[in-house]
């Protein structure tokens, strides 16, 4: 399903229209938030830490990442209380990326806090794969599917909004799957990515 989610009808949200319409959606929310992240790069518009990374400053980046560590909790906490789980599976190629290895110390702070977080090596994905890289995609519970769209610089741009229940269900098992095929994400993080010198950028 993953595979065929480009080519299926949707609602095109521009940028301020699904970040609007996904507050709705998440609103009394219980249950399980999906993300699939596959791309290697992305432009994070308005973050001070990205912002510092991109411009060559990694220990100012990391201390801006930390400052956002008490929100991060309290979401984690909040997100306990409701009954919510954010389940996330990080696509990695090696080498890794510089934005990957800048993300995944933001990712490591999740997994820190509650935050469900696999790891997933690109390799995994050859049979999904055949016809293009699989897209990204967030799935609110059983409500809405959301292929979220980027601009070729991957500036965020929107989304396709997709409210089959099938294709839904489909995808959400399938990325379901794709996360107990992979690493917890502090293993990972441990292992290979804390050693790491800063990144060139």
């Amino acid at each position: 399903m993953l595979d065929r989610i480009r080519r299926l009808p949707g609602d095109e949200l521009d940028h301020a229209a699904y970040h609007s319409d996904f507050a709705c959606q998440v609103e009394g929310l219980s249950g399980v938030i999906w993300k699939l992240e596959r791309s290697q790069t992305f432009r994070e518009v308005d973050d001070p830490s990205w912002e510092a990374f991109s411009s060559g400053d990694w220990r100012r980046a990391l201390a801006l990442l930390e400052n956002d560590r008490e929100a991060v909790h309290t979401e984690a906490r909040d997100n306990r209380r409701r009954g919510l789980k954010i389940k996330r599976v990080r696509v990695v190629e090696r080498p890794l990326t510089p934005y990957v290895q800048w993300e995944l110390y933001a990712l490591r702070m999740l997994a820190e806090e509650g935050f469900e977080l696999s790891v997933l090596p690109a390799a995994e994905l050859a049979s999904l794969e055949a016809r293009g890289q699989l897209p990204e995609v967030v799935i609110i519970g059983r409500r809405v599917l959301y292929q979220v769209r980027y601009l070729p610089d991957w500036t965020p741009s929107g989304a396709k909004r997709i409210d089959a229940p099938q294709t839904i269900r489909a995808a959400a098992t399938e990325i379901s799957r794709l996360f107990e095929k992979g690493e917890p994400l502090l293993d990972f993080f441990e292992r290979e990515v804390a050693r790491l010198p800063a990144p060139a950028v």
